[in-house]
């Protein structure tokens, strides 16, 4: 199937104003930058991460899964949801590995481990951003398995953020330094079509079904 037939076939069912946006936001899309998530609790968190990746043109987050799952509540991510994907993996260092093997450098969000401090980072290949849970922080074995640290400089009594704030604070960080950069961060034409189908099927009443109709129709 041809994606981009794909595409023409969904447009048709799009108002003029969204596909605009769609084309628009598209753009700028990136996935550079992986937020992954150990275990997030609290869906108020989860979707506040969701917000925050969204609004700084990251449209994907992994969420690592074991005594949670990463719900996020739809009242809080001011419709984020609609256009960031959200990948599940198990609470493992096997499905960090498996990160790692698509080419990203697992980053871990913590003051251990000599740190680097975030204004003063180096944004030279795709990195894994990984947040810890809301009562544990970054686990030792994640640190082990890490192949750098990076920590937000504190300035008060307070010794940590709220994961949900440390993710927009590093996420926003890591995109101004993306955009004053040589660094060619945005999406391939391939990603970027296969995010364009997905924003379309998302903006769709009943998208999924449409495009499961067109697809069986058009088998070869």
């Amino acid at each position: 199937m041809n994606p981009n037939s794909t595409y023409e076939y969904l447009q048709q069912f799009l108002t003029p104003e969204r596909l605009q946006k769609i084309e628009h936001f598209a753009q700028e899309s990136s996935d550079f930058v992986l937020p992954v998530m150990e275990d997030i609790y609290q869906f108020r968190n989860a979707a506040a991460i969701v917000r925050s990746v969204e609004a700084c043109g990251f449209h994907k987050v992994v969420a690592m899964e074991k005594e949670n799952f990463f719900e996020p509540n739809l009242k809080v991510t001011k419709g984020a949801d609609t256009w960031v994907e959200v990948e599940k993996m198990p609470r493992t260092i096997e499905s960090l590995q498996n990160i790692k093997n698509r080419g990203y450098k697992i980053v871990a969000v913590s003051a251990e481990n000599n740190a680097k401090m975030l204004p003063d980072y180096q944004v030279d290949q795709p990195l894994a951003l990984v947040f810890g849970t809301e009562w544990e922080g970054t686990t030792d074995e994640l640190l082990d398995f890490a192949d750098e640290t990076l920590a937000i400089p504190m300035f008060g009594f307070t010794r940590s953020f709220n994961v949900s704030v440390a993710a927009a604070i590093c996420m926003y960080e890591l995109k101004q330094k993306l955009l004053s950069s040589n660094i060619d961060y945005k999406l391939s034409e391939e990603k970027l079509l296969q995010l364009r189908i997905r924003w379309a099927v998302n903006s769709i009443k009943s998208g999924k079904e449409i495009l499961e109709k067109f697809e069986r129709e058009n088998e070869f």
